[in-house]
């Protein structure tokens, strides 16, 4: 690599054999209409398709500007983001999948905004192509869930999809937790924050890399990373429960008081509780064993 550039592309990428390529060309396209140095950081989460050899090729033809990392496994999303901002090292780091649902040319326009003083630019979907209304009203719900269980504020219709000034990007190198929620913790670090935005394509080949189960473990991940709502939940629960079996064994009739109905709303109920006390815990232990985060398997560069 050469000088130290004024802007960081950071793209996470599995099994995008199909796109990688044209997202490549249209990213190399818009950098080079800004006239300034720029690098383009991309990020293989253990893909098991071509992508390793077809990003090999791209970084051999371009070494001054593409930057690949190989990770070990499939880490996860969120951690190939993780590795991007913590080996990107422009001024400006934009944050964009690689599957060009979101389009390289709003990079311009974050840029822009940055230009004027904001540390955080983030895009804001006005429209939500290909995406089915079951998509659509969980990630409504989604958003809408968060806001109500956490202290923190995510901009509706949101995604990773950002630029983060430098200074932003050196206190999210300081985060280190395991279970991660990027736009969340950008949310958290606060700073100077604006949207812009645009419309959101529909995937043009292959797979979405976030089906529903995906999408329910980042909610949960998100709800316990920033919020102690869910415990102090459990324990209104397990208040409201013992009252209710007591009043149900003092004053309800014999046959009520000898029903295994007491019995099984109170297992529920500590089930639950039980079940919420070992999402924290279990991410207590995961911090605890203090193993890295992600494994590079390669960099060439």
């Amino acid at each position: 690599m050469g000088d130290r550039p004024r802007y960081s592309v950071v793209g996470p990428v599995f099994n995008e054999e199909a796109l990688i390529e044209a997202f490549c060309e249209r990213v190399r396209a818009v950098m080079e209409g800004l006239g300034e140095p720029w690098e383009l950081v991309l990020v293989d989460d253990g893909s098991t398709d071509a992508t390793p050899a077809i990003l090999d090729r791209l970084e051999a033809d371009d070494p001054e500007h593409v930057v690949v990392l190989h990770f070990s496994r499939n880490f996860g999303h969120q951690l190939a983001i993780t590795a991007g901002m913590d080996h990107a090292r422009g001024d400006a780091v934009v944050v964009i999948d690689t599957d060009l649902q979101d389009p390289p040319e709003v990079i311009p326009d974050l840029i822009a905004k940055w230009r004027e003083g904001y540390d955080v630019v983030y895009g804001v979907r006005t429209e939500r192509e290909g995406e089915t209304w079951f998509k659509l009203f969980t990630a409504d719900l989604f958003y809408k869930l968060i806001q109500m269980l956490t202290e923190i504020t995510i901009p509706m219709e949101a995604g990773d999809f950002r630029l983060l000034d430098r200074q932003v990007i050196e206190v999210m190198r300081r985060m280190r937790e395991r279970h991660r929620f990027v736009r969340a913790m950008v949310a958290w670090v606060g700073f100077r924050q604006i949207g812009v935005p645009y419309r959101r394509r529909a995937r043009a080949a292959g797979e979405t890399k976030y089906p529903f189960r995906k999408m329910f473990r980042l909610a949960l991940d998100a709800i316990t990373g920033f919020s102690l709502v869910p415990l102090k939940l459990s324990l209104l629960l397990g208040t409201f429960a013992v009252v209710a079996a007591l009043l149900r064994l003092l004053f309800g009739r014999r046959e009520e008081r000898e029903s295994t109905t007491v019995s099984l709303f109170l297992g529920g109920i500590q089930l639950w509780m039980l079940g919420i006390l070992g999402e924290y815990v279990g991410r207590i232990y995961d911090e605890a064993r203090g193993r890295p985060l992600y494994i590079i398997r390669e960099r060439r560069a």
